[in-house]
């Protein structure tokens, strides 16, 4: 289980027991992280592992900052995990919250370096 010196940092929670707690949030849905060159392999490895042990984590969006890409991973039954991946032209799903959007909303006003 995780504790408030395994924490690694959150910005938004709508979870009533988490809005009365200045110092972490302990119910998160839904984690969304975006992916640097240099934080992908412990963003999908050893936090993605931490994560894991929330009993209250739906799912784990993960967002590609170098390209259209944002990969949803879902909780299924015993520790089980469902990937699914989303590019240009699909809509993005976060079904713990009832949420859709086009992923270009997501994009809206990154531009992407051109690589050589």
């Amino acid at each position: 289980m995780l504790n408030n010196t395994d924490a690694t940092g959150c910005d938004i929670t709508c979870h009533p027991d988490d809005l009365k707690s200045r110092d972490f949030i302990q119910h998160p849905k839904v984690i969304v992280e975006v992916l640097s060159p240099s934080t992908t392999s412990y963003d999908r490895g050893d936090k993605f592992k931490y994560y894991r042990q929330i009993p209250s984590l739906q799912e784990y969006v993960l967002v590609d900052s170098e390209s259209t890409l944002v990969e949803i991973y879902r909780r299924r039954e015993g520790k089980m995990w469902l990937c699914n991946y989303y590019e240009a032209g699909e809509a993005i799903a976060l079904e713990s919250i009832e949420f859709q959007c086009p992923i270009e909303l997501l994009y809206e006003r990154v531009t992407f370096e051109v690589r050589s």
